[in-house]
C-alpha cells in the first residue's frame, strides 16, 4: 500500500504526466573508429520504451536504454559542463559518443 505523499493518479493526471515525459533525444558527437553512423547523426526515442528507428547498432541501444528514463524525468547528469545531456559511449573500445538529451519536440531523423 502506498504511503508518505504518494497518490492513485487518476487517468487523465497519469496521461498528461506521460505526455510531459516528451522524446529524447540522442545525438553522436564523436567517432573514433568504424560505425554506421556519422557524427551529427541524431534519432529520437518518442518515449524511454519506444527505441529510435534508424539506429543500426543494438549494443548502443542496450547502453543507452540504461538511461532513457533519467534523460526522460530530467535527472541531472554526471557532466559538469551540462548537467541536462548525458554523454554516453558506445560498448566498442574505440567507438563513439552519443549525447542524450530530453528533447523539446519530435523531429524526424537525421541519421542515414
Amino acid at each position: 500500500m502506498p504511503s508518505g505523499n504518494s497518490k492513485n493518479l487518476t487517468d487523465d493526471e497519469y496521461k498528461k504526466l506521460w505526455e510531459d515525459l516528451g522524446p529524447i533525444e540522442i545525438r553522436m558527437v564523436e567517432k573514433n573508429e568504424k560505425c554506421h553512423h556519422e557524427v551529427g547523426d541524431v534519432f529520437y526515442y518518442e518515449n524511454p520504451y519506444k527505441r529510435p528507428e534508424g539506429v543500426k547498432c543494438h549494443a548502443l541501444l542496450h547502453v543507452l536504454d540504461l538511461y532513457t528514463w533519467r534523460a526522460a524525468l530530467g535527472f541531472p547528469s554526471w557532466e559538469d559542463d551540462d548537467r541536462s545531456v548525458y554523454r554516453i559511449h558506445c560498448p566498442a573500445k574505440k567507438g563513439t559518443v552519443w549525447e542524450m538529451r530530453k528533447a523539446e519536440s519530435r523531429k524526424q531523423p537525421k541519421g542515414r
